[in-house]
């Protein structure tokens, strides 16, 4: 696969010499995901870190009824991983899964460890991740109390349009914490404004 968009998007994120970034997309590995299977299983370690250049993928938990409760979804151009367990070496209480067929770029956390201690840039650009990935999430907790249901499907609809294609309403419905029913009535209303 090129890796060109996975080159693109480390500049994108932090300015790196092009012939370094070049050495740190060598590192990935190709990635390929058929709809339904599985990038991260609840119950087992998460050792993968994805750039995914095409697809949806899906984070999901379980409720203390084992009820599905959609965490996150994550399109082409997005960073695909379980953090706490990634980095902590923890079991994961999340599932990703792929909505789609989905390919990307994988890094090992092995690998990603080789490239922390031998690259200054790679550290750097990790850090940038994080720091992004940890505001989206405060934004994404902040957004469940401070923004009507509407707000936060029309945000959806801005930042993540790819989903409203893959995923199933119930699973739209749980990640913007509403119920199907209320998600139908929103979407009806949102379709009389457009």
């Amino acid at each position: 696969m090129d890796k060109e968009p996975l080159i693109q998007f480390i500049e994108q994120t932090l300015p790196i010499p092009r012939a370094t970034v070049e050495r740190i997309a060598d590192q990935f590995e190709d990635g390929v995901f058929a709809k339904n299977e599985y990038f991260v299983r609840a119950g087992k370690v998460s050792n993968d870190y994805l750039f995914l250049t095409d697809g949806v993928m899906r984070a999901f938990t379980l409720d203390t009824d084992g009820n599905e409760v959609t965490t996150g979804f994550y399109a082409k151009n997005r960073v695909v991983f379980e953090v706490s367990s990634f980095f902590m070496r923890r079991i994961s209480d999340e599932n990703i899964q792929a909505l789609t067929d989905c390919r990307g770029f994988i890094l090992t956390f092995d690998k990603l460890n080789q490239l922390f201690h031998a690259m200054p840039e790679f550290r750097e650009f990790g850090r940038a991740m994080l720091a992004r990935e940890f505001a989206a999430f405060k934004q994404r907790t902040l957004a469940l109390i401070n923004q009507s249901a509407e707000e936060r499907y029309a945000d959806l609809i801005r930042t993540n349009r790819e989903v409203f294609q893959s995923a199933q309403l119930k699973q739209i419905a749980s990640y913007l914490g509403i119920t199907d029913t209320s998600l139908s009535r929103i979407r009806r209303e949102y379709a009389k404004k457009g």
